[in-house]
């Protein structure tokens, strides 16, 4: 039986390519387009849960929030 679920992604740039890490589980891809790299990722993430069981927390989703930190001069 096949089913959708929805995990979330950041993508950043570094040196030549994007990556995209998906935040409910460890796993990160890479491509040279924003595109690219989120559709590396979809492909690894499917693949990872062939084996693995879908967490039950990301179903609630990660909690994403910015963070002020201090520098020093």
């Amino acid at each position: 039986m096949e089913r959708a679920a929805r995990l979330t992604a950041v993508v950043t740039y570094e040196g030549d390519w994007y990556v995209a890490r998906a935040l409910e589980v460890e796993l990160t891809s890479q491509g040279a387009s924003v595109e690219e790299s989120l559709a590396n990722l979809r492909e690894a993430l499917e693949l990872y849960f062939e084996d693995q069981p879908f967490p039950a927390t990301a179903a609630d989703g990660p909690i994403v929030a910015p963070l002020d930190i201090r520098l020093s001069a």
